[in-house]
């Protein structure tokens, strides 16, 4: 089997890590990889394969012999980098968002439209967590009939802030419990025993920048450019996998067992759906692997078309570090 030189940009971040920790664990056929971060960051190590690996500055000229670059850095460090990495010849799976709406850019789930990632030009864009594992719940729903419609709410886990979240959420409830003071550093308010309903920036209609792009990527996913969703995105207090809730209007009627059926047949989702038995996607059994759960399969009670379900799915595996590595066998 040939062997490629991968490179992994933004090595140190939590997406970053994981994404060395799939290759590893996928037995990608890497011959040599490079881990990219900042200065400050250059000379020191990161484990993979059980050897060290040396870290190396992101640079004009760190991309020279590499053939796939996984992208876990910001969207200015993703722009700066992109002609860089084309000059190089390789091919850029980006994880920010600098990208994800180019038309020239295709946006991959690969067991959704995998087929689009043969049109790159050399940038490949992964989608935002949420609506990752939001569409592969509903992916198998839209075969039968397409979305017009889709009210989602995410619960999303601290750890998609990175590891500032996930240790914002240990120190307060380590405060707490000592009766200390609880700081307030990486979200707006306090996230122990709380809920933040508000996830990016301002889009100026009302809706923040998170809750955008379920819409806007999901159209570009599906193909589906008419789809209409309305989003509410909440930071929940919980460490991994996000979780949401959703209501699709589908063209046609698709019932409860049609859906159920498309679901336990489809690529890379679980059905966890027995409310008598309390069988239900939740966070904890989400957490650390790659299948998104689906339960809660009901009829909408508001919309004869409509039907409603509960999704779960780690987030920084397969809403982020895994899908990358996933499109990356894509292209081997």
């Amino acid at each position: 089997m040939k062997q490629y030189t991968v490179a992994v940009l933004g090595a140190t971040g939590a997406v970053g890590r994981e994404m060395m920790s799939i290759l590893e664990e996928y037995d990608f056929p890497v011959k040599e990889l490079r881990p990219l971060a900042s200065k400050r960051s250059a000379g020191k190590t990161l484990c993979f394969k059980g050897e060290e690996t040396v870290i190396r500055e992101a640079g004009p000229d760190a991309f020279k012999g590499v053939d796939i670059v996984l992208g876990a850095a910001e969207n200015d460090v993703a722009k700066a980098m992109a002609p860089h990495i084309l000059e190089a010849g390789a091919v850029f799976v980006d994880n920010s968002s600098a990208f994800r709406l180019y038309d020239d850019v295709p946006l991959i789930v690969p067991e959704i439209n995998g087929e689009d990632a043969k049109n790159h030009k050399g940038i490949i864009a992964n989608p935002n967590c949420s609506t990752i594992i939001t569409l592969m719940a509903v992916a198998p729903i839209a075969k039968i009939s397409p979305i017009e419609t889709m009210v989602a709410s995410t619960y999303q886990a601290v750890s998609g802030a990175g590891i500032g979240g996930l240790h914002e959420l240990e120190n307060q409830v380590e405060a707490y419990v000592k009766g200390e003071e609880l700081q307030v550093n990486t979200f707006a308010h306090q996230i122990a025993f709380n809920l933040i309903p508000a996830i990016g920036s301002d889009s100026g209609n009302g809706y923040t920048s998170e809750e955008m792009k379920l819409q806007n990527e999901g159209r570009k996913i599906l193909h589906l450019p008419e789809m209409k969703v309305s989003c509410t995105c909440v930071r929940v207090p919980v460490m991994r996998s996000h979780s949401i809730s959703v209501t699709v209007v589908t063209k046609e009627k698709v019932s409860v067992e049609q859906a159920r059926e498309a679901i336990l047949s489809a690529k890379g989702v679980l059905l966890t759906d027995e409310l008598k038995n309390d069988l239900y996607p939740m966070p904890l059994d989400t957490s650390g692997q790659d299948k998104v759960f689906v339960g809660r399969i009901r009829e909408d009670l508001t919309n004869e078309k409509g039907l409603n379900l509960f999704c779960c799915g780690d987030q920084v595996r397969k809403g982020a570090a895994a899908n990358a590595v996933q499109i990356a066998q894509l292209l081997i």
